[in-house]
């Protein structure tokens, strides 16, 4: 296409816009302009009111918390057939029912507690456990082959059961070897289930190791740990039993649940057939952390004796 023709498309088009009122040009404008990006001139944009700070004195949120337990548990099923077999129901387990619903959807109770709770095991799974409940009770740190964080964690799992060199350099050198029984505190997926129930639990295993007469050696905390690090642990310090604290994949709103693996001379290649574990422990409806350090330490001393663990021991007599 020649210039005068694509001059003569364009006249025309800039002519229509005139007549519509669209524009605000004329052609020679255009000409002069040698462009119809710069030549067009767009109405005036509607003027817009400034916007003006909104006070929040006086805001009213009118929807209670809905973790309280008033508010968890409430049945919000609209006009139920029978309401105390309703009640009796959702008594009877902590699974999601009796929630009601809005049309096809959940009600905004429900889904803001939903929300809430699963924020809560966001927050478990990726923050790290505070230092200074590590440093009440002398833990020293070393960390797995996890270099990434947490994200790497949750892809990795087999470098969350491989101690670092450095992580092996520490151990020796810290802790003492063949002792009787090894206790290490690992992360794990929650964070809350270490803080939730460390300090109940390891004064119980401490005390019951030495009261049953065997030695316990120098506790350590293990960062972005997973239950097969236990073989490492082992390898380097050969303990008769390994007892691992870590923290459970947290559920919804249930974040503190830890679990104690154990495991008699662990060592390369071994797998969860070789171990035990004491798993749910919590307050307020999990195994109690003062009873389950007691029954710990039990299943420690039955270790020893039959020096066999997992399936192993459960066939020995």
């Amino acid at each position: 296409m020649d210039d005068a023709k694509l001059a003569a498309i364009v006249d025309a088009i800039v002519r229509e816009l005139q007549a519509s009122g669209a524009v605000k040009t004329s052609t020679s404008d255009l000409a002069a302009s040698g462009s119809v990006s710069t030549a067009l001139s767009l109405p005036s944009a509607v003027p817009v009111k400034p916007r003006t700070a909104t006070s929040t004195s006086n805001l009213s949120i009118d929807l209670p918390d809905p973790v309280l337990d008033e508010y968890r548990y409430q049945a919000r099923v609209k006009n139920p057939k029978d309401t105390n077999g309703l009640r009796a129901l959702m008594d009877s387990t902590t699974a999601r029912i009796g929630v009601g619903r809005a049309g096809p959807r959940y009600n905004t109770a429900s889904l803001l507690l939903f929300q809430g709770d699963h924020a809560v095991t966001q927050d478990a799974l990726y923050r790290d456990v505070d230092q200074k409940l590590l440093d009440e009770f002398n833990l020293f740190t070393v960390q797995t082959k996890i270099t990434g964080g947490k994200q790497e964690y949750l892809l990795r799992p087999d470098l969350g059961r491989l101690l670092s060199d450095d992580a092996k350099h520490t151990i020796n050198e810290k802790c003492q070897k063949n002792v009787n029984i090894q206790l290490c505190i690992g992360d794990g997926l929650s964070a809350a289930a270490i803080e939730a129930n460390l300090r109940q639990i390891f004064p119980v295993l401490k005390q019951g190791v030495q009261t049953a007469g065997l030695t316990f050696g120098t506790p350590f905390f293990i960062k972005y740990a997973r239950v097969g690090v236990m073989n490492d642990v082992g390898e380097l310090i050969k303990p008769d039993v390994v007892i691992l604290l870590i923290g459970e994949r947290p559920g919804l709103g249930r974040a503190e649940s830890m679990s104690a693996y154990m495991g008699y001379k662990p060592k390369y290649g071994d797998t969860d057939a070789d171990r035990d574990v004491v798993c749910n422990i919590f307050e307020n409806g999990g195994t109690n952390p003062l009873e389950g350090g007691a029954f710990v330490v039990q299943i420690a001393q039955k270790m020893r004796k039959h020096q066999a663990s997992g399936v192993k021991l459960k066939l020995a007599k």
